[in-house]
């Protein structure tokens, strides 16, 4: 991402393509993600940099439509707080600060910014002083509308040409405007759900103050994609290991049309798959779609190498590991490759620039290979870079992908493993197989999969005593999961009615031979996580 130059994975956005992109500068929030999330469902195009990496130069060769300055935990405050250089405010384009970005224009200005002695954290009401561009049609004069603060210093004195347009308990300048120079500031933060008229907010910001059409659209991101590929692979062939999950069926079926027959399609059956779940991906993109696939049944090799392993850890690394054996061997009986494609994702890239120069976010473990290219000399080929989860399925869904595809709950990269707590055996992953696809099953039966962020079935090492008919049984215990959430960083347990988890638990005692006992995990994230390993 450095000076918008792309990753060794290449971009498929052409920059002249894009007239109308705006830059968001981080300054390490823990939810700079959603404003790029909410620009890009108004239909504009955006793109994250850290803020040490935005210079005068990044800012000419970005040629953004309009900047947005992110918040963040450090404070204007202190001098070793980050900046950014002067040339962003004088650029001539719209820039909207929100929270450590709004503090900072006002400091750089000439303003001043204190510490507060009353601190805002949490639900907030915005009472509206004046009319202002950022508020049309969404926020109206002299209304009291909720929002969300996070901070313990404010603006104190305005820079000149800037005016108040709200107030809040603890912040006297809780959104300011200068509209001669188009810059504007917000103590809040309307990217967040919690500030319900928010994205209405930064839509007025890109679109009638910066003047933006809203063009980004996934058919657009179609047709540009389907010729950048096609530019970067030439002649050349690619190789792609195809889980079943949205990402990498949606990077298949996208390079598919792209270049035909130059792609092939490798899929590793660890024996830690879902039951019935290796079929279906054969049976859609070797039957439906006519696309080269190998299947390579490696259950045995996948079981042996976990054979006492218990530590989470050490199966992931132990998976990961006998994946990229397995993948490599495959994909040198095909003849070799010039490409590898991932189907890696733009949070994933966000993170390996982050504000606090972290590595990268480490990537599932078999989903996409660490390592191969390397290994292989192969070039990467991720044509999702540039893409949100929810981008991603709204491309499948133009790509003509089912709908029970992309709709599929999140599944971890090493599969049942980490579902099953102790050692992973042929005879585990059978029951935990079967108590999920009840579970699935009934979830489905009911009408509620699309309620449900992520439902799950664990398999417990214990035992506990159980009667089946006359006699006395002492077999595993199963637990439950059901959660819901918008982006999978916080959730809920889903509040299931006890007839549906009586009905679930009747039919996993009953059918799945092992176990004797089925609880629900009723525990939210945080303290717990989503998966239990």
């Amino acid at each position: 991402m450095d000076n918008a130059q792309p990753r060794s994975g290449s971009s498929v956005v052409d920059a002249e393509a894009l007239a109308e992109r705006v830059l968001i500068v981080d300054f390490g929030s823990q939810v700079t993600q959603l404003i790029a999330r909410r620009v890009r469902e108004s239909g504009v195009y955006c793109e994250i940099h850290p803020y040490h990496k935005v210079d005068a130069a990044f800012v000419a060769n970005f040629a953004p439509k309009a900047i947005i300055l992110s918040g963040g935990p450090a404070s204007v405050t202190d001098e070793t707080g980050p900046r950014t250089p002067a040339a962003i405010l004088a650029c001539g384009v719209p820039v909207l600060g929100i929270c450590y970005g709004q503090q900072l224009m006002v400091e750089q200005l000439g303003g001043a910014v204190e510490k507060g002695r009353t601190r805002e954290f949490g639900r907030a009401l915005l009472e509206i002083v004046d009319d202002c561009p950022l508020f049309a049609g969404a926020f109206a004069l002299s209304s009291r509308e909720p929002v969300w603060m996070s901070h313990g210093d404010h603006v104190s004195i305005l820079p000149a040409g800037f005016r108040s347009v709200a107030v809040s308990a603890g912040a006297p300048f809780a959104a300011i405007a200068d509209d001669v120079r188009r810059l504007y500031g917000v103590q809040f933060h309307p990217e967040v759900v919690h500030t319900p008229r928010g994205a209405e907010l930064l839509r007025n910001f890109t679109h009638r103050i910066a003047g933006c059409g809203g063009a980004w659209t996934m058919a657009a991101f179609r047709e540009q994609a389907v010729g950048a590929i096609r530019e970067r692979v030439g002649s050349g062939r690619v190789i792609c290991g195809l889980s079943g999950g949205v990402d990498s069926s949606v990077t298949a079926v996208l390079l598919h049309e792209a270049i035909g027959e130059q792609l092939h399609c490798i899929l590793v059956d660890t024996g830690l798959m879902r039951a019935g779940e290796a079929e279906e991906v054969v049976g859609l993109f070797s039957g439906h779609y006519n696309i080269p696939l190998v299947h390579r049944d490696a259950a045995d090799a996948f079981l042996g190498a976990l054979e006492g392993v218990t530590d989470p850890e050490r199966k992931r690394k132990i998976i990961g590991a006998t994946f990229i054996d397995v993948f490599e061997e495959e994909a040198h009986k095909l003849g070799g490759a010039d490409f590898l494609a991932q189907g890696t994702l733009y949070p994933d890239v966000v993170e390996s620039v982050s504000v606090h120069g972290g590595p990268s976010a480490t990537i599932k473990s078999h989903h996409n290979v660490g390592g191969l290219p390397e290994r292989m000399n192969l070039a990467l080929i991720e044509p999702l870079r540039e893409l949100f989860k929810d981008e991603v399925r709204a491309l499948g869904r133009e790509l003509g992908l089912p709908e029970a595809l992309l709709g599929r709950h999140p599944f971890p990269g090493p599969g049942l493993a980490v579902r099953i707590l102790g050692e992973v055996t042929a005879a585990r992953c059978a029951i935990l197989r079967h108590v999920d696809a009840i579970f699935l099953d009934e979830i489905r039966a009911a009408g509620l999969y699309d309620e449900i962020w992520q439902a799950l079935a664990v398999l417990l090492p214990l035992h506990t005593v159980g009667v089946m008919g006359d006699s006395r049984t002492y077999d595993q215990v199963a637990a439950l999961r059901a959660v819901t959430s918008t982006d999978g960083m916080t959730a809920d347990s889903f509040a299931f009615d006890h007839a549906f988890l009586a009905r679930v638990a009747s039919r996993i005692v009953n059918e799945v031979h092992g176990v004797s006992r089925v609880v629900y995990d009723l525990t939210s994230k945080p303290p717990g996580t989503i998966e239990w390993e």
